[in-house]
């Protein structure tokens, strides 16, 4: 795709090539090998590699254009007080067998360091991203229950299930923002 290739302004002078091979370039994250995007300047007599990075697999499409283009468009942070379901401080609630589990994830750590339930409480857990960078998103599994989330910047989102295997579960975080995100 070369810069401003799907506007009247078309300019011809960066190129961005996807969905390379890249065996052998990068490290492995398990079986699967990062493709690689490349950023090519083709503005002058002959291209120049401006940048190479590992990419994930199977990116079909994209769009180049000037930052000023984007940046009036930017949506500045959400003030999470003005949400009645954002989580601004971790906590429990239990009302018979329903647990609330209200938590905030800041890299590099959830709010809350132990979750204690019952055998055959209905869990909910609710998730607030809480980090101030605007493209920090958050993973949130449990694993042998089959919940895996990602909380983007500034979101919400929840889960409810059953505990209804008893032992001890990890909950983690399967987006890596930080060494220690646990």
């Amino acid at each position: 795709m070369a810069s401003m290739a799907e506007t009247n302004e078309a300019d011809g002078r960066y190129l961005i090539s996807l969905n390379k091979i890249s065996k052998d370039r990068f490290l492995n994250v398990g079986p699967l090998k990062p493709e690689n995007d490349q950023l090519i300047d083709i503005s002058g007599e002959s291209m120049v590699l401006l940048e190479d990075e590992s990419a994930y697999i199977e990116p079909h499409d994209i769009i180049l254009v000037r930052r000023d283009i984007i940046e009036p468009h930017v949506v500045d942070r959400v003030r999470l007080e003005e949400h009645p379901e954002a989580v601004t401080q971790s906590s429990i609630t239990r009302d018979g067998n329903r647990v609330t589990v209200r938590l905030t994830a800041t890299a590099p750590v959830f709010g809350l360091q132990e979750v204690e339930v019952n055998e055959g409480d209905e869990v909910t857990f609710i998730v607030t991203n809480t980090d101030e960078i605007p493209d920090l998103a958050h993973g949130f599994a449990i694993s042998n229950y089959n919940i895996q989330m990602v909380v983007g910047a500034f979101q919400t989102k929840s889960v409810t299930f059953t505990a209804d295997k008893p032992r001890v579960y990890w909950i983690y975080c399967t987006n890596f923002c930080h060494a220690l995100h646990m």
